[in-house]
């Protein structure tokens, strides 16, 4: 792994996250190399003398793969793989070099599951690769050029192909947006369809590994892949629940995040992170036990006000607290209003629920009705719509104690004691 310590940000943190990244991809983290400078070298990322110590560090463990620890210009990665593999006549390159945003990407793209998740990652790749076109086929040019003389045949033959290329990566963008923004219609229309039916949204959000989908899992038995993986989860699932106080409310857990995402990456899966921007409360989940909790917390909030979810309520749900330590459950960021749970034991999901039922808009109120036999198929919508707590059938009618929600009380005026 490789990285430029500009100061700007916790270089140990981040190289920390690149490594599971890079377990998560399958690789193997042998070694790192750093250099201190006040920003990246504009032609090669690092510094010559720097490129050269990585260039024998890898010969000498038998490294044939880097992975930069940010995203690398189309300049910047040519230089560094030349550099690498100064030997022009080689028919394939003996040291590779990857960088944060690939290393995502190939990631995403063998966990999204969905058609929506496979044509973003897609469209993602694409947009990555659409300016680096020239880079790659600037190489395979030059090595033809000298091969043939570097006759004005050869030269029209890369440019014919450069613009092949770059014609079909643009027309099957398109494409994929045209798709995309069919999905995104459909979503939208489900998301109407959702507030017709006055059903509430509850969006899980925050870093990725925190364990969102084992919280998914326990409240609503979805059957989410639960793995101790970076983005083990690619697509959104939905699933409903009732709620202590009777109301039923779709749970969605949504794509996991992670420090510096690139800001293509994050507009590839906006259609995927608006279900949080649409819902009714957002819950931002971190782990407790992890040093990075509070940085985990600025991440998602940063996020969720990119969206433009600054006016919908967000409850913070500290997770993994059976394994935290005295002094993280003491930290000064730890406080009432926290909410602090164990997804994995279950230890605080009563208070989670009862803080959910509290901070979405109120809706219901208690109610005593009355209602005459031929009526009597509302107790099904009241036992699904609110919550039942005493039920009596008298002779003329059926009475109901129960918690309903305001527009079914309006409907039922006449019969509300």
């Amino acid at each position: 792994m490789a990285a430029v310590d500009t100061g700007h940000h916790n270089v140990e943190e981040s190289l920390a996250e690149l490594a599971e990244l890079a377990r998560t991809a399958g690789y193997e983290v042998i070694a790192q190399v750093t250099q201190s400078r006040g920003a990246p070298d504009n032609a090669a990322y690092f510094g010559r003398g720097k490129l050269e110590e990585l260039k024998e560090c890898m010969e000498a463990n038998e490294i044939t793969l880097v992975i930069f620890d940010d995203e690398l210009s189309p300049a910047q990665m040519r230089t560094v793989e030349k550099l690498l593999n100064p030997d022009e006549h080689a028919m394939e390159l003996k040291l590779h070099a990857l960088d944060r945003t690939m290393l995502i990407l190939e990631i995403f793209a063998a966990r999204a599951q969905s058609r929506e998740g496979k044509l973003q990652v897609e469209l993602a790749q694409l947009k990555y690769t659409l300016p680096r076109i020239t880079g790659q086929w600037y190489g395979l040019s030059r090595q033809g050029g000298g091969a043939a003389g570097g006759g004005a045949a050869a030269r029209g033959r890369g440019e014919t192909k450069f613009e092949t290329d770059r014609r079909h990566v643009k027309n099957r963008i398109r494409r994929l947006e045209g798709e995309l923004r069919e999905l995104e219609r459909q979503r939208g229309l489900l998301r109407a369809r959702r507030r017709k039916n006055r059903a509430q949204a509850v969006a899980i959000v925050g870093y990725t590994n925190v364990g969102k989908s084992t919280l998914m899992n326990a409240l609503t038995h979805a059957g989410v892949l639960v793995e101790d993986k970076l983005f083990a989860t690619l697509d959104p699932t939905a699933r409903a629940l009732h709620l202590p106080d009777g109301r039923r409310v779709m749970f969605i857990d949504t794509v996991g995040l992670v420090r510096r995402l690139p800001h293509h990456l994050v507009e590839a899966f906006h259609s995927t992170l608006e279900e949080a921007a649409s819902a009714d409360l957002i819950l931002n989940v971190c782990d407790i036990s992890s040093p990075d909790c509070a940085e985990q917390l600025r991440v998602t909030a940063a996020l969720l006000k990119e969206l433009g979810c600054e006016a919908i309520p967000v409850l913070r749900v500290l997770n993994k607290c059976d394994i935290a330590g005295a002094e993280a459950l003491a930290a000064p960021m730890i406080g009432e209003a926290n909410i602090k749970i164990s997804a994995l034991t279950g230890e605080g999901l009563d208070a989670l629920l009862q803080a959910v039922c509290d901070a979405l808009p109120q809706d219901r109120r208690p109610a005593r009705l009355l209602l005459p036999y031929a009526l009597s198929g509302y107790g099904a919508r009241f036992r699904e719509e609110g919550r039942v707590d005493r039920e009596e059938f008298r002779e003329d009618g059926v009475y109901y104690e129960a918690v309903l929600p305001v527009y079914l009380i309006e409907e039922l005026g006449e019969y509300i004691l």
